[in-house]
């Protein structure tokens, strides 16, 4: 279907336009909004250019950070190993060597039994409350009254 426009109503639509919408204060508004949308384009990507240059730069402080305490670890660890401390404490380990008026005392390996974990089991199990019965006794004062029939 084509859209059949008289001269006039041509005329009309153009004569319109130009004094409705091609005003200087249309044009205006209209290019200001072209550059307010520009602007804030170039702001938003800039915000996260600088963000994530922001995290990168603390990722690397963090980096660094961690170098040098690990140099200085390394560095404390050499020094304590070119120490005579450390070069007796190493001798005495190694070489079973002791010092003047030291007494030497070997022990028998371990028991199975010192391996075992230790089984805590409650001396008295009926005595023992609930923990609803215990906040309860705590709250509202028979602590006081328990403490006093223990003591009779």
């Amino acid at each position: 279907m084509k859209f059949v426009f008289s001269d006039t109503t041509k005329r009309h639509i153009i004569y319109k336009i130009k004094h409705d919408y091609l005003q200087l204060n249309t044009i205006v508004l209209a290019l200001a909004l072209v550059i307010a949308t520009y602007l804030a384009w170039q702001s938003v990507a800039r915000l996260q250019q600088n963000y994530t240059q922001q995290r990168e730069l603390e990722t690397k402080r963090r980096q660094l950070v961690l170098t040098e305490l690990e140099t200085q670890t390394l560095q404390y660890q050499k020094n304590f190993r070119e120490s005579d401390e450390y070069k007796e404490l190493a001798a005495r380990e190694k070489l079973g060597l002791v010092a003047p008026g030291e007494k030497v005392i070997v022990l028998p390996k371990n028991s199975p039994e010192a391996h075992d974990p230790p089984t805590d089991k409650p001396t008295n199990p009926d005595t023992q409350s609930s923990n609803f019965e215990q906040w309860v006794t705590f709250l509202f004062g028979g602590a006081a009254e328990q403490a006093q029939q223990k003591d009779k």
